[in-house]
């Protein structure tokens, strides 16, 4: 298969492009035979992208939100809802709803996720094994992680701490926490690391989901990740605190983030519809400081958290969406330098093998956007896609 005449954002350049801007792709197989510029560089095809990887995601909660309803801005009536929802949870409900997402995702070009599963328990939830039967059955579409989201005060019994990271642990998965201004949040935090060093596990936190400005789980998780010298890999979602800081508070922040490596990643569609008055149109946007990290060197991820629950009760797996809502909201501009928000960043927080820059010899994996400049990327048009596995391009596309 040959694709001519592509743009190829500059974040997703894994070969040298001179001064060429369009550029012609030939697949060999599943891999890419080769990266050339195009004979004729004025009018564009398209763009191409890799395929796109979700940092984060809730695929055991989803499609729930006709049963709980609509939190509207309060995320911890939408806990208490989705607590109670929880208990009637069974095998073949979940699998409904986790399949939906996944072939929603495949559908929309992703091909590797990392979902949260609710934790609150030290017990295993019910979601762990239908998780696992999943993993196997879509391995080699999409490559499925899984992170345990238990609150962090939890860990302040040792027996449960321990129980969960050794779930964890044998299970393949991520240890994590719901963090946000919690008494003795730095003790606690600390014991998360205790168990993650001893079993051997990385980290993913929700962190400071919120506007209050004291929140501090941010600075601390980097500080412990320096202290300790940390290094299996910690992503940080949320980060919306961040925002409502004063700059050289925030900065400070985001220079030890820097430092010690961390990977943070936005959640713009709900973060904007849970933060901010729901009494009044909300000014605070509910979106950490994406520029900001950037100049640090700290390149964020845009994921898709949830979807058509009490958190958030529209969207879907549709990662180009998510995109461009995160593009309006932070101001990031030119869209296309930021691509690598939902294709490069993610793979590196996910340690996945191919970090999603398009070079000869990389996998086919890819996505051939209709969008032919930058300012067509979040219209509906430019949106229009075909999606490419292993070399063949996908019988459905959007």
């Amino acid at each position: 298969m040959k694709l001519e005449a592509l743009r190829i954002p500059v974040p997703l350049r894994g070969f040298a492009a001179g001064d060429a801007q369009l550029f012609d792709v030939t697949l060999a197989g599943d891999r890419v035979g080769s990266v050339v510029a195009s004979a004729q560089q004025q009018h564009a095809r398209g763009t191409l992208l890799s395929a796109l990887v979700e940092a984060h995601a809730h695929i055991d909660k989803n499609y729930t939100v006709q049963e709980v309803g609509a939190a509207q801005g309060n995320l911890f009536a939408a806990i208490e809802r989705m607590e109670k929802h929880r208990a009637g949870w069974t095998g073949e409900t979940l699998r409904l709803r986790m399949e939906r997402a996944l072939h929603d995702a495949w559908q929309s070009g992703t091909r590797a996720l990392r979902t949260h599963i609710d934790w609150v328990q030290p017990e295993p939830p019910a979601a762990l094994a239908v998780f696992e039967a999943l993993r196997e059955e879509w391995r080699g579409r999409i490559e499925l992680q899984f992170v345990s989201l238990t609150p962090l005060d939890l860990f302040a019994d040792l027996a449960a701490g321990e129980r969960i990271a050794r779930e964890v642990k044998r299970a393949g998965g991520v240890l994590g926490a719901f963090v946000y201004r919690n008494e003795g949040l730095v003790h606690k935090l600390g014991r998360v690391f205790d168990l993650a060093q001893d079993h051997g596990l990385g980290l993913d936190f929700h962190v400071d989901e919120g506007l209050d400005a004291d929140a501090s789980g941010l600075r601390s998780i980097a500080q412990l990740m320096r202290a300790r010298d940390f290094r299996r890999g910690v992503v940080c979602g949320h980060c919306c605190s961040l925002a409502m800081q004063d700059d050289a508070v925030a900065n400070e922040t985001l220079a030890l983030c820097a430092g010690a490596g961390i990977h943070i990643v936005a959640l713009p569609t709900t973060n904007l519809y849970l933060q901010g008055a729901w009494d009044r149109t909300p000014v605070p946007r509910g979106i950490t400081r994406i520029r900001e990290a950037a100049a640090r060197g700290l390149r964020a991820s845009l994921a898709t958290d949830n979807v058509q629950d009490a958190f958030y009760p529209y969207g879907s797996y549709d990662l180009l969406e998510t995109f461009g809502l995160g593009v309006q909201m932070a101001h990031l501009a030119p869209a296309s330098d930021w691509l690598d928000a939902v294709t490069v960043s993610p793979a590196k927080a996910l340690g996945l093998a191919w970090d999603g820059r398009i070079a000869p010899g990389c996998p086919a994996d890819l996505l051939v956007l209709a969008a032919t400049d930058e300012h067509e990327l979040i219209g509906p048009r430019g949106r229009q896609r075909t999606v490419i596995r292993a070399g063949r391009a996908l019988e459905k596309t959007q």
